[in-house]
């Protein structure tokens, strides 16, 4: 089965943003309208076939994005030319995270997690005992590009002890490294960095 033949979570845009009274673009941290948003997310997710949820503006995908902080440091890291996502080669994220996949049983909520949690593991090598907590920061939506009008991020920081050891685990596909949040807002780093990031430093920095 192909990437794109994944069925994955989805909801309604019409519900998500109550007939777009809820609408808003870059980061919401306002946790009002993020309980109302995650709540219709909740209440009316389905799933759908990638493929077709990527050409299709009318429902939201929801994607949990962590940002891994340690210190006044966040792990930046970027995609190599032999990985996926030709779009976003030599671009810089702070984000990991991807799409939801159904899990019988479980509530949303616990579906966040343990796609969330999947996500990581499968990303990146981070000892148990490093991890202090994780807290939500807010969401993220971009209407402003194709890619960003289907999809809804659920931005939330990783926080880990000082000195903690994060490491890639796809080193062919993506580098990783540790840098000062403060030089993220350096036009030569921030022109780099893809959207969703952008929209985390102007917040988080």
């Amino acid at each position: 089965m192909g990437k794109m033949d994944e069925m994955i979570l989805v909801a309604p845009r019409e519900d998500v943003f109550a007939n777009e009274t809820l609408t808003f673009q870059g980061v919401n941290s306002d946790q009002e309208s993020i309980q109302k948003i995650m709540t219709h997310i909740e209440r009316h997710f389905s799933e759908m076939r990638r493929g077709d949820a990527e050409e299709n503006p009318s429902f939201k995908q929801p994607i949990p994005y962590v940002v891994i902080k340690r210190d006044d440091e966040i792990f930046v890291y970027e995609r190599l030319a032999g990985g996926g996502e030709a779009r976003l080669h030599n671009k810089l994220s702070l984000g990991f995270g991807g799409h939801m996949n159904f899990a019988e049983g479980l509530g949303f909520s616990d579906m966040l997690k343990l796609n969330t949690d999947r996500e990581l593991d499968e990303e990146l090598l981070i000892e148990e005992s490093d991890k202090e907590k994780m807290v939500t920061l807010g969401l993220i939506n971009d209407d402003e590009n194709n890619v960003g009008k289907v999809h809804i991020g659920i931005l939330s920081a990783l926080e880990l002890k000082p000195g903690a050891h994060v490491e890639v685990k796809e080193k062919d596909q993506i580098a990783g490294r540790w840098m000062k949040a403060s030089d993220l807002k350096e036009k030569n780093v921030y022109d780099r960095l893809e959207s969703w990031s952008q929209f985390v430093v102007d917040i988080v920095v």
